[in-house]
């Protein structure tokens, strides 16, 4: 039996237009929009009826960089699929693509498998993989072409963390080239780790132990030389580059030369980089250990150098890194060691209202916060226009947004799997009220109505964001 429904009165917003329209659903996908009071969309009968009037009607967000259920550090990241897309569908978020992990020695495939099994009929929302390669070898190469081929089209490398996730410039050009060939897209943590481990070890050896020194031994210097050396890596093989949490202005400017070249690389940042700074990791009583990421917060001086990359379009994508470890058992792993606290922020509940205070604040336009955060990461990633907008043939992954409400952000009241919120007592005006995916009610006026295992994994065809 064939469902429909119809979303009247709201104000639909895409990365291309905002228009007064009624949306159709039919079995799961957007099948017309017309203008709210015209003849043609007076004439739809549905099922159900959801009243959007004073609303926006948005896309549901394209979050594509979490880590569910990581190991690190000895511990892992305190969300599983099943509270992590949960939480991301409270935040208006409809699409999650997370990182399945290679471990050194073992195969791709054995890693993918891995991921596969801990998301299966555990998600709310959809899903896909990014593949991390920590071990670079022939068979590695072998086995990204058949990854491409099944829907696995992007790869993570680490210029950061050796000994545990790190590639150096002849495995990283190598895994360019096989990109180059295959249409794959290598992601880029790009910090130089060999010269942080020196710096981490005399802080240490100085007695410099607190969550703040996390921060000044992960210099800005080091993220843009990293940043710098991975463009040009990509430059000699041939093949685009995306760049991971970018924090720093000094890679910012790297990016946006390369792109003023010419060439094909793209910077994402994510929220903690715009809204946080060393403020918080120098935060008293080991506080500061809730903010340590990687790469880390800056001062607050380079928030506007990201908030300008984004308007220009040097930076294309907010994504959250949402990884999250409690405070009690997990972060404090440091005390005492700043090298040991668990690297990683919680955020996927949080993005998508974070970047509509953007709106507010004058950062960004409305349009704009849609293409940062639903349709360039879906085009990016190989899944526009299925996600990432509302048009004819897209899912209806749709999200029904209060722009009047206003909301403080506490782990009172969050739902991610994890005892703090980064943004604690923050005030901001706009909250999501009711999210479909794929027309099934996920959230609906502020209740969870949705299931584990809603959420199907969703293949990606290559970049569709190339010069």
């Amino acid at each position: 039996m064939s469902s429909r429904t119809v979303i009247r009165n709201g104000l639909v917003i895409t990365a291309s237009d905002e228009i007064h329209a009624d949306v159709l659903i039919e079995d799961g996908r957007v099948v017309a929009l017309a203008a709210t009071g015209t003849p043609a969309a007076e004439s739809w009968t549905a099922e159900k009826t959801i009243d959007a009037i004073g609303k926006y009607v948005i896309p549901g967000g394209v979050d594509a960089h979490t880590h569910m259920e990581l190991p690190f550090g000895g511990t892992f990241a305190s969300d599983t699929f099943e509270t992590g897309t949960r939480a991301a569908a409270w935040g208006g978020t409809t699409t999650i693509v997370d990182f399945a992990v290679q471990s050194v020695g073992r195969s791709l495939r054995e890693g993918l498998d891995a991921w596969n099994a801990k998301a299966d009929g555990n998600c709310a929302i959809d899903y896909a993989f990014h593949m991390i390669v920590s071990d670079v070898n022939q068979e590695t190469l072998k086995e990204m072409d058949l990854l491409v081929q099944e829907g696995v089209t992007s790869f993570k490398q680490f210029m950061a963390y050796p000994g545990v996730f790190y590639s150096d410039d002849g495995q990283i050009l190598r895994a360019m080239q096989r990109s180059a060939e295959n249409g794959g897209l290598i992601m880029m943590h790009a910090e130089n780790g060999i010269a942080i481990d020196v710096l981490v070890e005399q802080a240490l050896a100085r007695g410099e132990t607190d969550p703040r020194f996390h921060g000044e031994v992960r210099k800005a210097l080091l993220e843009a030389e990293a940043t710098h050396r991975a463009i040009k890596l990509a430059q000699v093989a041939g093949a685009p580059l995306y760049v991971v949490h970018v924090s720093a202005q000094e890679a910012v400017a790297e990016i946006a030369r390369a792109r003023d070249e010419g060439l094909n690389v793209f910077g994402e940042t994510c929220p903690q980089y715009l809204f946080l700074s060393t403020d918080n990791l120098a935060e008293p009583d080991f506080e500061g250990s809730k903010y340590v990421c990687s790469t880390p917060l800056r001062p607050k001086e380079h928030q506007a150098a990201l908030w300008r990359g984004l308007r220009t379009n040097d930076l294309q994508v907010v994504s959250t890194d949402h990884c999250p470890f409690c405070f009690v058992g997990q972060k404090e792993l440091g005390r005492g060691d700043f090298s040991k606290i668990p690297n990683g922020l919680p955020g996927v509940e949080n993005r998508m209202d974070l970047l509509h205070q953007a709106v507010v604040d004058g950062h960004i336009s409305r349009r704009r916060w849609i293409e940062i955060a639903c349709a360039t990461p879906a085009r990016m990633f190989g899944l526009y226009p299925k996600k990432g907008t509302i048009a004819p043939g897209a899912d209806a992954d749709i999200v029904i947004y209060d722009p009047h409400a206003e909301q403080v952000m506490s782990v009172e009241t969050h739902h991610m799997n994890v005892d703090y919120s980064a943004y604690e007592g923050k005030r901001v005006t706009g909250q999501v009220e009711t999210v479909l995916s794929r027309g099934e009610p996920v959230i609906t006026e502020r209740e969870f109505t949705g299931r584990a295992g809603h959420g199907v994994y969703t293949p990606r065809s290559t970049c569709q964001y190339l010069l």
